[in-house]
């Protein structure tokens, strides 16, 4: 609807000088706005870590990587829909690139997540150089839209701890 509007008052517009400034401000406008969308996904990041943070305290074993199965044998790990490059290719269309804040062309970081026995995801935490890039990529994982298969042990599903490396390049 914003982008037909703006279409609507540039196409209307026989002044290339205003056009410009309508198209600047067309451009303006949608960089504010997804600032905004970005400050309420930082906000809803944070309200599920400390409802995770909270759910940790009243578990009895707490939720750590301590409990998680590590040394049995999986008859499946988890699984994304499509594959883990599926899942790459849907964090990297999430990704909010304008929110990463970095001096160095190329910023790493590894997310660890855990994939619950009903296939969502839990407890992603980042862990790279740069902090507003590990928080972009945390949001970007949270908003996955799909479940993950769980993985399996001993035919029941098992709760599963899964790394995803990322690289972002920033071209001038």
């Amino acid at each position: 609807m914003l982008n037909t509007e703006f279409k609507k008052k540039f196409d209307a517009e026989a002044d290339s000088f205003r056009k410009a400034n309508i198209k600047l401000d067309f451009m303006l406008f949608m960089k504010k706005m997804d600032s905004i969308e970005n400050v309420a996904m930082i906000g809803a990041l944070l309200k599920v870590r400390n409802l995770e943070d909270l759910q940790t305290l009243k578990s009895p074993k707490g939720i750590s990587e301590n409990n998680i199965e590590k040394t049995a044998v999986f008859d499946k790990s988890a699984d994304y829909p499509g594959g883990f490059n599926t899942l790459r290719q849907e964090v990297a269309n999430l990704f909010y690139t304008g929110g990463v804040y970095t001096e160095t062309k190329t910023v790493k970081t590894n997310v660890g997540f855990i994939v619950e026995k009903d296939g969502s995801i839990s407890n992603v935490h980042a862990q790279g150089d740069n902090f507003t890039f590990n928080r972009q990529a945390e949001i970007a994982l949270y908003s996955v839209s799909e479940k993950f298969s769980p993985a399996v042990s001993k035919g029941d599903p098992v709760r599963y701890y899964l790394r995803l490396p990322l690289t972002l390049t920033i071209e001038d």
